[in-house]
């Protein structure tokens, strides 16, 4: 139940915070994950992860199929959809370090170069 209630909560809190308009909206850390997991089935149970589809997104909280639009400057954006869980990876107080991961293609579409690890982006539910 606790987590049924988080869950709701999350959605609840990030629905408010993206439908703010786009110069209010907060920045969030997004991190991408690749050719390690290529071939292993997301955890909506139906998709194959691939990273390179641009398309795929791993989020802790948001329900699997929602449509997020990833910014990372006003006119240079991804469109995704969550399929998968993540990040997990915390801080040392204990954290999450980031709140999505993208599949390593959209990573790059966004940045241009992988090497960067971790980008500041904006997220927005897309209807």
């Amino acid at each position: 139940m606790k987590i049924l209630i988080t869950i709701i909560a999350s959605v609840a809190v990030f629905s408010w915070v993206i439908s703010r308009p786009y110069a209010e909206q907060p920045t969030v850390k997004a991190s991408w994950y690749g050719k390690a997991y290529r071939g292993n089935l997301c955890a909506d149970g139906k998709t194959v992860f691939d990273e390179r589809d641009p398309t795929i997104i791993a989020h802790r909280t948001l329900p699997f199929g929602t449509k997020l639009k990833v910014n990372i400057t006003k006119n240079r954006y991804i469109i995704g959809t969550v399929l998968d869980r993540g990040p997990w990876t915390k801080d040392k107080s204990g954290r999450y370090k980031r709140e999505v991961d993208l599949s390593k293609a959209g990573f790059v579409q966004l940045c241009g170069d992988s090497d960067a690890g971790v980008i500041s982006v904006k997220l927005t539910i897309v209807p």
